[in-house]
């Protein structure tokens, strides 16, 4: 029956497209397409830390397989949803404004999730200036602890820095707990909070046990192998659940920050890497001379990993490994860290980084429109116990994937204007539509967001990687206290702002006096890219107790205007014609151009660049 009726609804489209001279634009990927690359979910039992538990893996490791892109090229990736019991997206984390309509991997935001049995073909165009590091992710419940790879966009020419090769880490988590019971846990009543990792995992490795310790590889140190006198670009992709992480490489404390996020920064100069849910860096240093590893008698040093910010501790070891004659790893693992990393975390690189060419996209000095949002758990606490369920909320609205009953972009095409939140409400109220739970912004504006961060009834603080997707934004910094506009200004003084995509409101307090704001970032946003967006914490408890924020920019002529009816029929219904399966080709929208003139005019010389080179991603 759905071969029949999904062959029928797609002749039908076919047809038109064709009638109206726009045949190309529409595709059915059938048995000659061959997607760039492919990702298949499945759950299964893994070994982490040396212990055996169910999780959600992607070609059947975690973190998944290593992703490249290039700019300007367009990449089709298939997901199969092998999952027996739950759905499944993917979001291209950073990528967001280079995926099409209906790609960004949000469940019931931007599109329909995948179905057991199914798959989705997603189609994403870097543009010139996003080379950079980024990771993928599901975008669905607690899946993203394990259902996570790096992806890694090159560029066309040559970098703006010099390098040789690269080292890319993933950071994750680890619970030996289900995905199903922490989830459950969260949204009871009363609420159940999910415990603290039981280790923090460097491309799948806890480092807890030193190499002869270790009963599996999963708790052993992880290996890094580089050579002398090279000069490496170490990229670190913050992929915990919750866990904010500090690092550092024994006797290598000559680091330089080039990227944050996907954007080249100017150099700047640092002993260790802090990363958070969300976040990237790249930093490159020079690896020690021959001569030098002779007069120090050593060919390995340790890379010390170590949480922040949590009531529980989680550390751990890699090993950097100098691949020279008569070199030997370290058979245990030091008594005392030979690094010694700071405890405090709100200064790390603060309002230091600036944008390497600042004039690619100029920064906006002045904004129309500030929306305040205020963050705090919302529950009832008894005597210190939380005796309900417990939510994060802002400006007093928690927003979980089951608030919408359709994806918010599938109603505007059904319903148009009459999908869009009202503007007018939401300014003259707490900055969201009542109705619909969207913030609404309309284009050719230029929004300050502040997140400010509110100790609730506990008087308790977190910290919170605020994450956006859509168009990055200008960092404009963070501070202690209340936000001063004024103030603020002051520091943009001759300062040019990153353009980020998750930056961190910091907990400068542990705990103080119930419900005080204390703590806040601010973002500016120009609101000239049509669609409908999340802004979020990244921590994927916080998510899932509602610490996320949907925005509309636009009205629904300029979002339909992006990607114009017929093309979008098979995206419009759980489970359409855009979905493939076993049985059936699905009929696709073509965004993006075909590659072939503009590998000719911008990538003449690339012949797959990193993809050969996936040695340089080192994991078990």
């Amino acid at each position: 029956m759905r071969l029949f009726h999904s062959f029928a609804v797609s002749f039908q489209v076919l047809s038109y497209i064709f009638a109206a001279g726009a045949f190309a634009r529409l595709a059915q990927h059938g048995a000659r397409f061959e997607p760039d690359y492919i990702l298949r979910a499945t759950a299964k039992n893994i070994t982490s830390d040396c212990e055996s538990h169910y999780a959600v893996v992607l070609n059947g490791t975690s973190p998944g397989p290593p992703i490249y892109l290039r700019e300007g090229w367009t990449t089709w990736i298939r997901v199969y949803n092998d999952i027996p019991d739950q759905n499944l997206t993917v979001h291209w984390h950073g990528l967001a404004m280079r995926s099409a309509p209906f790609s960004d991997g949000t469940a019931l935001v931007a599109q329909w999730p995948v179905s057991t049995d199914n798959f989705f073909d997603y189609e994403i165009h870097p543009e010139i200036g996003d080379a950079g590091t980024y990771f993928y992710h599901s975008h669905v419940g607690f899946q993203a602890i394990s259902a996570a790879g790096p992806l890694i966009v090159e560029e066309c020419g040559p970098p703006p820095y010099q390098y040789d090769e690269n080292i890319v880490l993933q950071i994750g988590d680890y619970y030996n707990k289900s995905n199903h019971e922490i989830e459950e846990g969260l949204q009871a009543n009363p609420f159940k909070w999910s415990g603290e990792v039981n280790a923090l995992l460097v491309n799948g490795h806890s480092g807890k046990k030193s190499l002869s310790a270790a009963p599996d590889p999963s708790c052993a140190p992880l290996v890094i192998k580089v050579k002398p006198s090279t000069t490496y670009r170490l990229r670190v992709i913050g992929g915990t659940a919750i866990s904010l992480v500090k690092m550092g490489i024994e006797g290598h404390s000559n680091l330089t920050l080039i990227e944050a996020d996907g954007y080249y920064s100017k150099p700047f100069e640092t002993d260790h890497i802090q990363v958070a849910s969300g976040q990237r860096f790249s930093a490159i240093f020079k690896t020690k001379s021959a001569a030098e590893l002779k007069e120090l008698n050593r060919t390995s040093f340790f890379v010390r990993y170590e949480n922040r910010e949590r009531p529980g501790s989680a550390s751990g070891y890699a090993i950097l490994a100098y691949d020279v004659e008569g070199a030997e790893l370290p058979q245990t693992l030091p008594a005392t860290s030979p690094v010694k990393l700071p405890k405090e975390t709100y200064n790390w690189v603060e309002s230091a980084l600036q944008p390497y060419n600042a004039s690619f996209i100029p920064f906006p000095r002045k904004s129309t429109r500030t929306v305040i949002i205020q963050m705090n758990q919302v529950g009832n606490l008894v005597n210190g116990t939380w005796k309900s369920k417990l939510e994060w909320a802002q400006n007093g609205l928690p927003w979980k994937e089951s608030t919408p009953q359709i994806p918010y972009l599938v109603d505007i095409y059904k319903r148009g204007q009459a999908a869009i939140p009202d503007y007018k409400a939401a300014v003259a109220g707490e900055g969201y539509d009542p109705k619909t739970a969207v913030f609404p912004a309309k284009l050719g504006e230029v929004i300050d967001i502040v997140w400010q961060s509110n100790s609730g009834a506990s008087g308790s603080y977190d910290f919170h990687p605020l994450h956006g997707h859509g168009p990055h934004v200008w960092d404009l910094g963070s501070g202690n206290g209340t936000y001063n506009a004024t103030e603020m200004e002051q520091r943009l003084e001759g300062f040019e702002p990153m353009r980020r995509d998750t930056t961190m409101l910091y907990r400068y307090l542990e705990k103080g006096a119930p419900r005080t704001t204390l703590g806040y970032r601010v973002w500016r946003v120009r609101v000239d890219d049509p669609g409908i967006w999340m802004m979020h914490c990244h921590i994927l408890q916080h998510m899932i107790m509602g610490m996320q924020s949907v925005w509309s920019f636009g009205d629904a002529a300029d979002i339909l205007e992006r990607f114009p009816r017929p093309y979008v029929s098979g995206y419009l219904e759980f489970g359409g014609d855009a979905y493939g399966n076993s049985t059936f080709d699905p009929v696709v929208n073509k965004y993006f151009p075909d590659n072939a003139k503009e590998k000719a005019a911008t990538c003449r010389n690339w012949d797959g660049g990193s993809r050969k080179a996936n040695k340089l991603y080192h994991y078990r």
